[in-house]
């Protein structure tokens, strides 16, 4: 039997949720740099869009490398070290990236740089769920979807400088190397006040050890856990979808213009984030499973109007309420999967990867169907995925306090 966690002052707590934050929100910035500069890198390598699918793909590669290793780092070197480690790799990569782009017209580097890039998120993905996650337990009250809003802040932000960075006609070599710097920098300091690691120090030797690394494998197993991660897959799938193919869609689908298109994208975006601020006091409130299971209906009912709406005015709508409900699956998703502390690291690591696969396969598949369907109807594929996490959504259940 496990003791009771030991005691941590109120500004230790705090200090640890605000050194999370910024780490979500510096990822989340990180990332927004290579996405905002896509188009700079494309032309700069004369890549076709085919060319380009296969260099984007190196980051999802990368990704699912970083996540499926994740939780054997953590129990090898701590919280603390992977992250500032994971970031350290990603900014690498992101550096070769901008290098590679500038200095070279061969994608070669830019792949390398890519995959460097997708791995130390991937990794560092993992080990923030974890620490937020725990800081969340100790505070008594849910702000795992806090966090992810400020990665979407995050993301904001570095899309904004990137924008920027484009205009002043900055090259990526320099843009991504500036960011990369900050980013260790930031990181750095922040890692300081995490403090999962110092938590983990205090367990004394007759409690339950952390499991090695067959039991960590064994979570592949695991029935809950796998559950779980269907409720991610399905709403990360809802979230992939619409950041690769929403303004396309109501271009192709709606008829609207490429503008239009733009601005509804960013109706979406906008409503993920007041979905992620709001849910909180409904978590607490209601519990995960009510919450889920209304979000997952709001989602679904959301795509539907976006796919058979007669006009756009009433597809924007429903794209307000496929945001909001596509909004809490996947935080929530990696606070279930932290329910127990001792396995924390290997759930959200098996959770987490389910859930990129989505990043992974997602747009490619919609592609594929779209060709054939349509892109609104090829979206019907989402509505299915959407349906499957509802029913898994009772896995998310909190555990006895």
């Amino acid at each position: 039997m496990s003791a009771e966690a030991p005691v941590i002052s109120r500004s230790v707590v705090v200090a640890w949720r605000n050194a999370v934050f910024a780490v979500f929100a510096i990822t989340g910035f990180a990332l927004a740099t290579w996405m905002s500069r896509v188009p700079a890198v494309r032309d700069a390598l004369g890549a076709t869009t085919a060319e380009m699918g296969w260099v984007v793909f190196s980051i999802a590669a990368g990704s699912i490398v970083g996540l499926s290793s994740a939780s054997h780092v953590l129990a090898w070197i701590g919280s603390r070290r992977t992250i500032a480690a994971a970031v350290t790799v990603g900014a690498i990569g992101l550096s070769i990236v901008g290098l590679g782009s500038t200095l070279s017209t061969h994608g070669v580097f830019v792949v390398i740089g890519l995959a460097l890039l997708g791995g130390g998120m991937g990794m560092c993905d993992v080990a923030m769920n974890v620490e937020g996650a725990a800081a969340e337990r100790s505070l008594g009250r849910t702000v795992m979807p806090l966090f992810h809003a400020a990665f979407s802040g995050g993301t904001i932000a570095g899309a904004g400088v990137g924008a920027l960075a484009e205009w002043a006609d900055v090259s990526t070599a320099v843009h991504f190397a500036t960011v990369a710097a900050a980013a260790v920098v930031a990181v750095a300091l922040s890692v300081r006040f995490l403090h999962l690691d110092a938590m983990g120090a205090t367990v004394s030797s007759d409690e339950e050890p952390h499991p090695g690394w067959r039991e960590r494998l064994g979570m592949w197993r695991d029935r809950r856990t796998l559950l779980i991660g269907l409720i991610v897959l399905g709403m990360a799938f809802a979230e992939g979808s619409a950041n690769d193919w929403l303004a396309l869609a109501m271009v192709d689908g709606h008829d609207v213009s490429n503008s239009t298109g733009a601005v509804v994208y960013g109706v979406f975006v906008t409503a993920m984030t007041v979905g992620r601020v709001a849910g909180v006091f409904f978590l607490d409130r209601y519990g995960r499973v009510p919450v889920l299971w209304t979000t997952t209906a709001l989602a679904a009912g959301g795509l539907l109007v976006v796919i058979f709406a007669p006009w756009a005015g009433l597809a924007t709508a429903g794209v307000v309420l496929w945001g909001l409900g596509a909004s809490l699956g996947f935080p929530v998703g990696m606070s279930a999967a932290a329910d127990d502390s001792r396995t924390a690291t290997a759930r959200v690591s098996v959770v987490a990867t389910i859930g990129y696969f989505a990043f992974l396969v997602g747009p490619p598949s919609i592609g594929f169907l779209g060709e054939g369907v349509g892109l609104l109807r090829a979206l019907l594929l989402v509505f299915a995925l959407i349906i499957v996490a509802g029913f898994a959504t009772p896995a998310a259940r909190e555990r006895a306090r």
